[in-house]
């Protein structure tokens, strides 16, 4: 393959990326206006897309909030602190930990590999059987009666989860700290010397955030799935790559604003 040809393919790939992109922006825009736009008619669905994800997610959610925090976060940060004797500081590491970055973000990739999939897979299928041809033939329009309540769902149940995910992420904190043979009292001391109510506000409206972006990306791809039955798999596969990229992408953005707008909240306490 010459180099001719290989710069031609990257250019391609970019432009296609740049396309996607453009395109998820502008049904995040419409949705967006949509939602608030009258008339409401999507009631039902949002409701029955809300328990639909919240059957889904809650066990897995659950199960990784107290792994990730009682083993990759919590067991080596304890490790590193009984070498200096400050075990007692690992609640206000874990305030940091939990709070900032291990919440919102095991919310959002648990809805993201759950509910996400499911959503895509679901739009998917009904884009190939040309039932979304079929509501536009009958004046309905897609977005408002199924992006839109996809939408809602998934940013309210994202930010009910991410309360869960501080009280059971606590839990792991307080498993490492009971197997190092440490105290409690010094661990929530710390804890809520530093889990400030800016760092709580600040995770949940995270945490919400993510959930409309899975939302959005995953309807994408749904609505604009080809080819059958396998071309509804590589949608559910590029929608949970594009929205991990995504929420990484705003994860980094978000926390940099918090900090840079709230200077104090880089101070350990």
């Amino acid at each position: 393959m010459s180099v001719r040809t290989r710069a031609v393919g990257l250019y391609e790939q970019a432009d296609a990326g740049v396309k996607v992109m453009g395109e998820v922006g502008v049904l995040g825009g419409k949705t967006m206006v949509s939602a608030l736009q009258a008339p409401h008619p999507y009631g039902k669905e949002f409701v029955q897309q809300f328990l639909f994800a919240l059957r889904l997610c809650w066990f897995p959610m659950i199960v990784a909030s107290v792994c990730f925090t009682y083993g990759p976060a919590g067991i080596q940060a304890a490790n590193f602190l009984n070498l200096f004797g400050a075990i007692d500081r690992l609640g206000g590491l874990f305030a940091l930990i939990v709070v900032r970055e291990f919440a919102p973000l095991v919310c959002a990739l648990v809805v993201a590999g759950v509910a996400g999939t499911a959503i895509c897979a679901d739009l998917g299928a009904r884009k190939v059987r040309e039932e979304l041809d079929a509501l536009l033939v009958l004046g309905v329009d897609p977005v408002k009666n199924l992006v839109v309540p996809r939408f809602l769902a998934l940013m309210m149940v994202t930010g009910m989860f991410n309360i869960y995910a501080l009280l059971f992420g606590t839990l792991g904190g307080m498993f490492v700290t009971l197997s190092n043979g440490a105290s409690l009292g010094p661990f929530f001391a710390t804890y809520f010397n530093n889990a400030t109510t800016t760092e709580l506000w600040g995770s949940l409206l995270k945490t919400t955030i993510f959930g409309g972006v899975i939302a959005i990306v995953c309807c994408y791809k749904g609505l604009n799935a080809s080819g059958g039955s396998e071309g509804v798999g590589r949608a559910v596969n590029q929608a949970v790559v594009i929205a991990f990229l995504a929420i990484g992408i705003v994860n980094y953005v978000f926390t940099q604003a918090l900090l840079a707008t709230h200077p104090e909240l880089s101070a350990v306490r």
